[in-house]
């Protein structure tokens, strides 16, 4: 008999991984309803005509299209099971797919129950998402998105706030970050201005890659997607700028002074830098203009944000951006929206990587009652049942077997602390309480024993 196998991209949580990832949703769920943020959940799998054409052409292939239900042959063209290829197969035989982010189905939620909701609408959502990309480090084909937005306002404070949350809960994880930072319409000034205005699309989905590809990768892109060598040669300073984020704002608003959308990008960008300067001058992100940052998903309109770990070599544990019409293609033009959204699995990753998880986010079990039979079963459990009712995450040993076994369990499940009784302490209402880290004993009633563990 084969063993069983789950697919590629995919993982199975041990008991300890799942109380690693629950510390980190439990943060960012906590920080997200300190800023006013309310969750919502939508469907695992959308309607493919929500899904198709929002993400650009890389990411409709990146889809995970499920087949229709029963004889999904039935009544399609021969022509598109022989000549059409596997797109046009697909369209005819999969009305469904599982969402690829959390933005596109909030946009759809939004859209859906628009005379239910209250605006500026802030919410927040924490589920999986799935893509079809090659499975590698750090990149898998189901993970967990946590996303916040705010629909319904066009104010960049909603930006600032987005950004300060950020900062809030990598604070909280212990992981020292970079906060990197640019705008759509810088780089549609950058297309403007070197003559291919046209080619928006193909220069920031190329310029995405830096990091992946470098520099030469990204030239040659950019000569496959039909731009001249003039045009590329003219990028070249503006991909490697560099300096304070002062010095990249006045080197741009002089390289883009002729480009009005430039120049509100600009305006934008430095809007969100210096706020944060005046409002939380003791964030501890590294917050950095870079014009390599394009977000390569097309419905980004304005500022665009992605996180990078300093300490872990990582791809971004963060990202997100402006939209302003995204609501538009389901027939609600005109609502702009911001969001961010962080990358659980590659923040455990890097917590992993850093060691930064606290011991308590691993702890289940507290405390263990040792079982000696029947009747020092019965008793333990009375007193099982008030340290649980105090807040203690407690149980008792199922089974009367050997001492020895029951202390390996507890070793095993790293309990603090093993409380015993037998016939002395059930005659003298107490409990033997053991410290496992030290070894110490001491003779309690239930009342200590709760304040020694509480």
């Amino acid at each position: 008999m084969n063993k069983p196998s789950i697919p590629k991209g995919t993982r199975d949580f041990s008991s300890a991984e799942m109380a690693r990832r629950n510390y980190i949703f439990d943060t960012i769920r906590d920080v997200y309803a300190l800023y006013g943020f309310q969750q919502i959940e939508t469907p695992a799998m959308e309607n493919l005509s929500t899904l198709m054409g929002k993400y650009g052409e890389e990411g409709d292939k990146l889809l995970f299209k499920i087949l229709d239900s029963g004889d999904f042959l039935r009544g399609v063209d021969a022509a598109a099971l022989t000549e059409g290829g596997t797109p046009r197969l697909a369209a005819c035989i999969c009305e469904k797919g599982l969402r690829y982010d959390l933005t596109v189905p909030f946009a759809r939620y939004v859209v859906q129950h628009r005379d239910e909701l209250t605006l500026p609408f802030r919410r927040y959502q924490i589920q999986p998402v799935w893509r079809a990309d090659r499975p590698q480090k750090g990149r898998y084909r189901e993970f967990y998105q946590c996303d916040a937005d705010i629909v319904g306002s066009d104010s960049l404070l909603n930006e600032v706030e987005l950004m300060q949350i950020l900062d809030e809960v990598f604070r909280r994880l212990g992981i020292r970050v970079a906060i990197h930072i640019n705008n759509r319409k810088i780089l549609a000034g950058i297309a403007e201005i070197i003559g291919q205005a046209d080619k928006i699309m193909d220069i920031t989905v190329a310029i995405d890659k830096l990091d992946k590809i470098g520099l030469d990768g990204v030239n040659a892109e950019l000569a496959d997607a039909g731009l001249p060598a003039e045009a590329i040669e003219r990028l070249q300073p503006i991909i490697q700028l560099s300096g304070t984020n002062e010095e990249k704002i006045a080197t741009m608003r002089q390289a883009l002074a002729d480009s009005e959308t430039g120049q509100k990008g600009i305006d934008e960008v430095e809007f969100v830098i210096s706020t944060l300067g005046s409002v939380a001058p003791d964030m501890t992100a590294v917050v950095e203009l870079d014009l390599t940052l394009a977000r390569g998903l097309n419905y980004y309109t304005g500022c665009i944000f992605e996180v990078k770990a300093l300490d872990a070599q990582m791809g971004s544990i963060s990202g997100g951006g402006r939209y302003d019409n995204l609501t538009g293609i389901f027939g609600m033009p005109g609502l702009s929206g911001v969001g961010i959204s962080f990358g659980a699995d590659r923040i455990y990753d890097v917590m992993t990587t850093l060691d930064l998880f606290p011991a308590a986010a691993t702890q289940t079990t507290q405390l263990l009652f040792v079982n000696f039979g029947p009747a020092e079963a019965t008793y333990a459990m009375q007193a099982l049942t008030a340290c649980r009712r105090s807040g203690i995450r407690a149980e008792i040993y199922p089974d009367a077997a050997k001492m020895k076994k029951q202390m390996q369990y507890a070793n095993a499940r790293q309990v603090p602390f093993v409380a015993l009784a037998g016939e002395t302490e059930m005659a003298n209402s107490s409990f033997t309480l053991k410290n496992m880290t030290t070894g110490e004993q001491a003779t309690v009633n239930i009342q200590q024993l709760i304040s020694a563990i509480s």
